[in-house]
């Protein structure tokens, strides 16, 4: 072979060779480098392969050779090029062969891989489709759904997840080849509703709705509807019904595991058989649906509601609210749930309302509500079990109990549905098991599936678009997934903490789990937590922490193509509570409300930490044993305690409750005798409901707001009232404050502007809270901005005669643009709405005497305020006044007045007239009376402006608003009328022409007039006398118009006059007079008179002590109120011990204010020094400690306990034996001989009295002692509280597992 072939040849070749180590990404980059090496072997071989070289000339003899032999060699090389090009063509085509095949090999494993890994989110390729059929026929649901990796179906009705074991043989749930169907034999009419089929995956969730509607044929009985869909009888809806409540469910009681049945009878106008009213029953604030725990009925004129299986998570307020054709009609009633008899004795009774939420694909969170504990040991722990749906077993979630009352739940699987209980544990066992919480399906709430659209080059001329979520989009970009974000606690207490964090953007191409690392401190050695779980969740709980180490975590993502970089660490955190149990409830009040029932009042905790609610205990005086008086915890600081003994004494505590546990107890309320508020008057024990709820201003974020008083009292005065609020499209109500108004006018804060609001209030008296009013009309919260004034409010009528009346009303809130200058009464007969104005012109003050009244008319007013803008908007029209005299009242012609408001007049004399001067008149001056007081009234006739002042004694009397003569009249109002008032008035008029005077003396006779006309409006308005019991012991109280000490007031006690004394006291305020009768005994039982003497006659009042029990009751009162200062427990009767040893006496001791503290043995005062050591410690704990006792020590020993409202004197007998003598049995009260004690080396110190600074107390022999003039209320003032204790102090009431308050005995 020539030596150019092989060359050629080994060229190609390499070059061959070197090609088969390319790597090529695509074929078709391949087979662009084969054709351009067949370019260039085609060119190399039709090159010359062989090139003879130039010889020299040769003889011609050798030139025959030579041709010879290049034709043999000319043959060979032809032959030798077509062989090497076919070897060439045959060899190419192996090595691309051979490439072609290895690029396949190397595509195939990834286009199959990549094939079956695409995640695709759920889609419903044919969705669910509604039906209307007719009842008792089936009926089938079926859709279709694709997704990667195969979502899971979970079908729905009206939102509540559907379970075929819950009602055997009614539904049916299949799945077969990608379609998922729903079937639902002999349809009912109650199967009405919307059905929905949710399908999830790990990339997302997709839902399918469809509305089913089962008809009844006509006759058939009750017609079905779908909310909010028009009946079949055209013309005739359920809210068009005339109904009446007649009989209807009371307060019910029940023991877990019962059934009751809650029942309301009604007359329906008109009552037709398939169109019944739609009546809706709530629980507190919470609307009830059809499920396995309520049944609700509705026809033949009754509503039921039927709880087949009763739990602690039933109790609360039912009602029954019913859409009739004036709006609604209520009934309401409260159901008591007790606990069902453990299965051990002692066992707490069973938690309740649990609760799942937080939920993702492998974990929740439990909570739920303690139990309340009265004689059962206080709770150590609660076990939470759960079950998956279909299936009958129990598995327990927690190896050890938790003591928090929340729980977080992982390791579940993802896309099954769960139920959880939980149970209490104590120390004397475990108790039964709470209601099973509604099913909760594992799976993540909300998708990241994100549709991207991405669009092509020519998209705007008609290109593809294609779209692709997010995850898909990842896919093809990213591998290994971001690190999260966002990684802190939600969860911290001393049991456990919960990690959330954010799951990380993009995730990668592959499904992801995370690991969780943890540290110690500022260290930088991280551990793995989760060895051996996948978490699949942003959630994990964290148990295996230490006490007072702070730890810090940090998370990473994971999928099959690797780890993320780990994520930011979080904070330091350690395992604490953050927040504990609250404190404990403040002062409890309770008050009669009916021969079985109190109504019970708190203050709130000053620490709430999340409060939950609260519960209520009772106990009888003197059993020492408690019972709970709600089971559920209750959320509002007042409760209505029903199901007591008529008869009984009772006392209540209350608790706070959070996640944490219970509170300590409040203090012990007053003992209260159970029975009805007001003996005799049973039915108006508590108050009527107030009325005529008005707005008087609104700035945006609170409203003004007033009303009119109930107009039946109850037989008590109204001390309080309670509002609540609502917005005009809900139904729920909210209490507005828990402090209640004083006053019959408020103002609502933390309103949201322009929203409309409802209003309803309820008032209180000594008898408890009355019936709630009608809720006000809508009132828009926008801020007024009017020029105008606001309206005027509480229109009232005094002096009402034959053809007048005087009109007296309030000024507006709101004054609008400027001062309020006058205002305008409007009237209209009864009945009517054609007012017409009473005065033409504005008058200046707030009353106007109206005349030209027809006799025997009533007659409705309103009035309007005016300020330099214009007339503002009209007060609510009053309430009608009749213009008749009453039979009865005084014997001038102007005195009738309306029901018991009596106002005489008093005729003044006008003196100093000067004519020269002044060219105006003076009229008649005039006096009159008013609620609480006297005002001098001037009537002026004047023609120019003129200057007005008040003298008294020659001294000028101040007023608040100014005179203004030329309005007509002028007025002094004198409030509170007494003694300190007499003296010369003047009134001067002047102006540049001159001055005139009017002079009235109120002295002397005079005087002595007024005050028998008080005394006779006092007299002929007084009530009957009130018994009232209070710290002191008993209070005989008279109410009536107005009371000054002025007045000829006596009492007696059987015939005999009383004088005050520090035994009995006599005294009043301005609106009752009274008398107190201190530490009543049996020698004050008897008839009690009360004489008011008007200088004409008396008007007495009389009250019989004798045989009611009441001097026994309030006595009892007395000695246990919490006023005065006592001994609550701690000393035991008898002391026995041994010589040498060291005696502590300690007792607990209350009072307010707090209370002195003396000791004394064999009735000697005992005073500190080095053997005799006496404390005092937070004014509570009281104690006597003696070191190294002696025989000569025993003997009878006494603490005297003593504030300003009394005391307690306490003996304890102490019994010293010496050692290895007899130990004797001494009798209470015995006394050792006397014997001479040694005095001490150091001088003796004072009496030890009370640690805390002196306080000036006032005085207990003042015979009268008034109250300041701004005292209205009827009621002794309450004490202040006494000062809370620091939290680390523990309270003074033992703790429910101590069955006795007094310690072991030494």
């Amino acid at each position: 072979m020539p030596a150019r072939g092989v060359t050629l040849y080994r060229q190609e070749q390499t070059q061959h060779q070197s090609s088969k180590h390319v790597v090529q990404h695509s074929r078709k980059s391949s087979s662009q480098v084969v054709k351009k090496e067949q370019v260039q072997a085609t060119k190399a071989m039709a090159e010359q392969a062989y090139t003879v070289p130039t010889f020299r000339e040769r003889a011609p003899e050798g030139m025959q050779e030579y041709q010879r032999m290049a034709a043999h060699f000319g043959r060979d090389l032809v032959q030798l090029q077509h062989e090497l090009h076919r070897m060439k063509v045959a060899t190419k085509e192996q090595v691309d062969n051979i490439e072609i095949t290895r690029e396949v090999k190397g595509m195939m494993p990834l286009r199959k891989d990549y094939s079956a890994e695409v995640p695709k989110a759920p889609n419903f390729l044919v969705s669910l489709r509604s039906h209307t059929m007719w009842e008792k026929t089936p009926v089938k649901l079926f859709c279709t759904v694709s997704g990667k990796p195969n979502p899971i179906v979970k079908w729905y009705r009206n939102n509540v997840a559907i379970e075929p074991l819950s009602a055997p043989g009614k539904y049916k749930i299949e799945n077969k080849y990608g379609v998922h169907s729903l079937i639902i034999s002999r349809c009912a009419v109650t199967d009405s509703g919307i059905y929905s089929a949710v399908a999830t995956n790990p990339h997302g969730k997709a839902t399918s709705k469809a509305t089913v509607c089962v008809r009844r044929p006509l006759g058939g009985g009750e017609l079905s509807h779908l909310p909010g869909q028009v009946p079949l009888l055209s013309g005739i809806h359920p809210s068009k019904l005339e109904v009446t409540l007649l009989e209807s469910f009371g307060v019910t009681f029940g023991t877990e595991g019962e059934s009751v049945s809650l029942v309301a009878n009604m007359v329906v106008v008109p009552d037709l058989p398939n169109l019944p009213p739609e009546a809706m029953w709530y629980r507190d604030d919470t609307l009830l649906m059809p499920s396995r725990w309520a049944e609700m009925s509705i026809g033949g004129g009754v509503a039921k509601l039927t709880l087949p299986h009763l739990n602690k998570d039933d109790e609360g307020l039912y009602t029954l609210r019913i859409w009739t054709k004036d709006g609604t009609a209520e009934h309401s009633a409260y159901l008591f749930v007790k606990d069902a008899t453990p299965t051990v004795a002692g066992a707490p009774g069973a938690p309740m309302d649990v609760a799942v939420f937080d939920v993702n694909a492998d974990y929740v969170l439990v909570s739920w509500k303690p139990p309340n504990t009265t004689h059962e040991a206080p709770i150590t722990g609660y076990f939470v079990d759960r079950r998956k749906s279909g299936t009958k077993d129990w598995v327990q979630c927690n190896d050890s109990s938790v003591k928090v009352c929340k729980l977080p739940v992982h390791g579940l699987t993802e896309g099954a549905s769960y139920h959880f209980r939980v149970r209490a544990v104590n120390k004397d066992g475990i108790s039964l098991p709470s209601r099973m919480s509604s099913g909760v399906t594992a799976a993540e709430v909300e998708s990241d599936v994100e549709v991207i659209k991405i669009e092509g080059k020519y998209d705007s001329t008609g290109g593809t678009t294609m779209r692709y979520t997010r995850f898909q989009f990842s896919l093809m970009y990213v591998t290994i997934p971001d690190p999260p974000t966002n990684v802190h606690a939600t969860e911290i207490n001393k049991t456990y903490i919960v990690l959330s964090w954010t799951p990380p953007s993009p995730r990668g191409r592959a499904p992801v789990w995370y690991l969780n690392e943890k540290c110690v401190g500022d260290s930088h050695i991280w551990q793995r937590v989760n060895t051996a779980v996948q978490l699949r969740s942003p959630r994990f709980p964290v148990y295996d922490m230490e006490d007072k180490k702070y730890y810090r975590f940090r998370v990473i993502t994971v999928n099959k193509y690797g780890s993320s970089e780990p994520s930011e660490p979080t904070a330091a955190i350690q395992k604490v509570d953050p927040y504990g149990v609250p404190s404990a409830p403040g002062q409890v009040i309770a008050s009669r409300n009916t021969k079985t029932s109190t109504f019970v009042q708190w203050q709130p905790p000053k620490h709430a930490n999340n409060l939950m609610g609260y519960y209520v205990d009772a106990s009888l005086v003197g059993s020492k044993k408690w019972f709970p008086c709600n089971h559920r915890p209750y959320k509002h600081t007042r409760f209505v305690v029903h199901g007591l003994v008529p008869g009984d004494t009772y006392v209540f505590r209350v608790q706070a409750v959070n996640a944490y546990g219970l509170s300590d107890e409040s203090q012990d309320s007053a003992p209260l005798f159970i029975d009805a508020a007001l003996s005799g008057a049973v039915e108006y024990a508590t108050p009527s409901a107030p009325y005529g709820i008005s707005l008087l201003n609104c700035n945006g974020s609170s409203m003004t707001l007033a009303w009119k008083r109930p107009k039946n009292t109850g037989g008590s005065k109204i001390t309080s009232y309670y509002l609540d609020k609502r917005e005009a499209e809900s139904v729920d109500w909210k209490e507005v404050s828990p402090s209640p108004a004083a006053h019959r006018t408020f103002t609502v804060e933390n309103l949201t502007t322009g929203v409309f609001y409802e209003f309803k209030i309820q008032a209180a008296n000594l008898a408890g809270v009355g019936l709630p009013s009608e809720p006000s009309k809508a009132f828009a919260c926008e801020a007024w901005t009017m020029a105008e004034p606001g309206p005027a409010y509480d229109i009232s009528f005094w002096e009402v005669r034959d053809t007048s009346v005087l009109v007296q009303w309030k000024p507006p809130v709101y004054a609008g643009a400027g001062p309020i200058t006058g205002y305008f009464v409007d009237m209209a007969k009864k009945g009517s709405s054609d007012f017409v104005a009473v005065n033409a012109e504005p008058v200046g003050h707030c009353y106007l005497k109206v005349s030209g009244l027809d006799t025997g008319a009533s007659y409705v007013f309103r009035v309007r305020a005016v300020n330099a803008k214009d007339v503002g908007k009209a007060s609510d029209v009053s309430d009608p006044v009749c213009a008749k005299v009453l039979p009865g009242n005084c014997n001038t012609a102007l005195l009738p007045t309306v029901s018991t408001h009596q106002q005489p007049f008093f005729n003044m004399q006008h003196i100093g007239f000067v004519p020269n001067h002044i060219s105006f008149l003076i009229g008649t001056q005039k006096m009159f009376m008013e609620a609480n007081g006297i005002t001098f009234h001037c009537m002026i006739k004047s023609v120019k402006e003129t200057a007005f002042t008040w003298f008294k004694d020659d001294e000028e009397i101040p007023v608040d608003v100014p005179p203004n003569p030329m309005s007509g009249s002028c007025s002094l109002p004198i409030p509170m009328f007494s003694r300190k008032d007499q003296g010369i008035y003047k009134a001067v008029l002047g102006d540049d022409r001159g001055k005139d005077t009017s002079v009235y003396d109120i002295s002397g006779k005079v005087f002595e007039d007024i005050i028998n006309a008080i005394a006779s409006i006092a007299g002929s308005s007084a009530s009957d006398l009130v018994l009232q019991c209070t710290p002191e012991g008993i209070r005989l109280q008279c109410y009536m118009k107005y009371y000054t000490e002025e007045m000829k007031t006596s009492w007696f006690h059987r015939d005999s006059k009383i004088s005050s004394s520090e035994k009995m006291r006599i005294g009043g305020t301005s609106e009752m007079a009274w008398m107190q009768i201190c530490e009543p005994t049996d020698k004050e039982k008897g008839h009690y008179t009360i004489e008011i003497h008007d200088g004409k006659k008396s008007h007495s009042r009389t009250f019989d002590l004798s045989g009611q029990g009441n001097v026994q009751m309030c006595y009892m009162n007395y000695l246990l109120s919490v006023d005065r200062g006592r001994v609550v427990g701690g000393l035991p009767d008898v002391v026995t011990i041994m010589e040498k040893k060291s005696l502590s006496l300690t007792c607990t001791v209350r009072g307010d204010p707090s209370p002195e503290v003396t000791w004394f043995k064999n009735e000697q005062e005992v005073v500190s020094d080095d053997r005799y050591k006496i404390t005092f410690e937070g004014g509570k704990f009281a104690s006597l400690t003696i070191n190294n006792v002696y025989v000569e020590d025993s003997g009878k020993y006494s603490i005297n306990v003593r504030n300003k409202y009394g005391g307690e004197f306490v003996e304890i007998t102490v019994s010293v034996y010496k050692q290895g003598g007899d130990i004797p049995e001494p009798k209470l009260g015995q006394m050792s001989k006397p014997t001479v004690t040694p005095k001490p080396a150091t001088p003796a110190p004072q009496s030890v009295k009370t640690p805390t600074p002196p306080t000036p107390t006032p005085s207990v022999k003042s015979p009268t002692p008034t109250p300041p003039p701004s005292v209205k209320s009827p009621t002794p003032t309450p004490a202040p509280k006494s000062p809370t204790p620091p939290r680390s102090m523990r309270s003074p009431t033992p703790p429910r597992s101590m069955r006795s308050p007094t310690p072991t005995k030494k």
